[in-house]
């Protein structure tokens, strides 16, 4: 759905809609005036344009991972033991020397 053109059209729409109902609710300050469509439509044409702006923006900063990223068993592993391995080379635990 990213690659299409609906999806951001839908998000922009929604919020044209909202900001439409906003407005033409709150401008109008109450049932007893009149209904101040002006505003609304004025309000909800600026919600579209930004919110379809801000859309394309992240469609365009979307970035695929690389194929090496997703492969690993999601431990951060020392490059001394790739394998999980114990921290010296004979695979058994180190011990202090008690000499020096």
């Amino acid at each position: 759905m990213r690659t299409s053109v609906k999806g951001p059209l839908m998000f922009s729409a929604f919020f044209a809609v909202l900001a439409f109902v906003a407005v033409l609710i709150f401008a109008s300050g109450g049932s007893a005036r009149v209904p101040r469509f002006d505003l609304a439509f004025t309000g909800a044409g600026i919600a579209f344009i930004v919110s379809l702006v801000v859309a394309a923006m992240l469609s365009m900063s979307y970035k695929e991972n690389a194929d090496h990223l997703g492969k690993g068993s999601g431990v951060n592993l020392s490059s001394k033991r790739p394998h999980g391995g114990s921290p010296d080379s004979s695979g058994g635990t180190e011990t202090p020397d008690a000499g020096h």
